[in-house]
């Protein structure tokens, strides 16, 4: 763990503390970083009005923290896609999954991607290792065995050690635009079932699903005939849902499939009643007009549409040359929503 994460800064003085709210305070109304800032101190002071026990601050102020930290670290990196790379800290270089998770983050950073894993062990090394340790993030938890660093990652500024699951799940989540997962514990399956819970229900944006295992390895099959003979026959889950993730087991196949995923489509926001779908390239009139007849499910009215940026994106101006389709979603179907990215990506 990076020592100066868990040394206390000593705390300012009543007068430096003052005079960094009246700062705050004299912000004009327009500013929105300040307004947030307001609300997070009028939090805070409702804390301290309720009287919570102290393990309960002390949560609220580790969490803090420790998001704090996080953010600050990725902050540099924020233009330069990334992937998130979960797996078994347990898995020896001599296992065929460690030398296909060598070869797919070595691949993946020539796509100019930089790679984020647990930090320790196992499958995280050895995508540390294809990575290299400058295109490399670690992610790593307070446990009391095998979260310890690995030794590409060990005391770089880019690794982070977290004490809550949460936080650290967070991170792997909001920082990524692609995910993979290779074969792994309890820990990669509650990982993996979080992102596509996640993904399955629209709290993340839309993003490529690898289950990775090396050649002649059945551990995504096994996984998969669960996925189908449990949930799928059970109606537990729709058929759609199994487009939101890939299983391979070939690194060209996992590349490409990142590659195509972002062949044409770039990302996504909602700005009130809308979705605004940033593509790469356009599409033709007439295949903008196909979409209804295939994808009308996802629409709560109207039609799609083909335009710049919406009014209120305008605050995004590395994006205002991208064309937009957009669309009133009616939310219901992210697993849809992947579908017709595919489309899009397909034309």
């Amino acid at each position: 763990m990076n020592t100066s994460q868990t040394r206390s800064r000593p705390l300012p003085s009543n007068e430096a503390l003052l005079n960094q709210i009246r700062l705050l305070l004299d912000s004009p109304e327009d500013d929105l970083q300040a307004s947030i800032m307001k609300e997070l101190l009028t939090g805070t002071l409702r804390l301290h009005e309720a009287r919570l026990d102290v393990l309960d601050l002390k949560i609220v102020n580790r969490t803090v923290k420790e998001l704090r930290h996080a953010f600050r670290v990725f902050h540099d990196y924020r233009n330069r896609r990334k992937i998130s790379v979960f797996g078994s800290a347990r898995t020896a270089p001599d296992d065929p999954n460690y030398r296909i998770a060598f070869d797919f983050s070595r691949r993946i950073v020539e796509e100019g991607f930089m790679v984020i894993t647990g930090g320790a062990d196992g499958i995280m090394r050895a995508c540390q290792e294809g990575a290299g340790r400058e295109n490399s993030f670690g992610v790593n938890i307070m446990l009391p065995f095998e979260q310890g660093p690995n030794a590409t990652i060990a005391d770089d500024p880019k690794l982070v050690t977290f004490k809550y699951f949460f936080t650290r799940k967070l991170i792997f989540q909001k920082e990524a635009n692609a995910i993979a997962l290779f074969p792994g514990g309890f820990g990669t399956h509650d990982e993996g079932f979080e992102i596509l819970t996640l993904a399955q229900t629209g709290k993340s944006d839309p993003q490529p699903i690898l289950c990775l295992q090396a050649p002649g390895c059945d551990y995504w099959d096994e996984w998969n005939d669960f996925i189908t003979r449990q949930l799928l026959a059970r109606q537990l889950i729709s058929p759609e849902d199994l487009s939101l993730f890939k299983i391979t087991s070939s690194v060209d196949d996992a590349i490409n499939e990142i590659r195509k995923f972002y062949r044409r489509f770039h990302s996504i926001r909602y700005v009130g009643r809308y979705l605004a779908m940033r593509l790469k390239t356009g599409i033709s009139a007439e295949q903008v007009a196909g979409l209804h007849e295939i994808f009308g499910d996802l629409l709560s009215e109207g039609t799609f549409v083909l335009r710049g940026p919406l009014p209120e994106e305008l605050d995004e101006p590395d994006l205002a040359n991208l064309p937009r389709l957009t669309f009133t979603s009616n939310r219901r179907s992210a697993s849809r929503l992947r579908q017709l990215i595919d489309h899009l990506n397909a034309l």
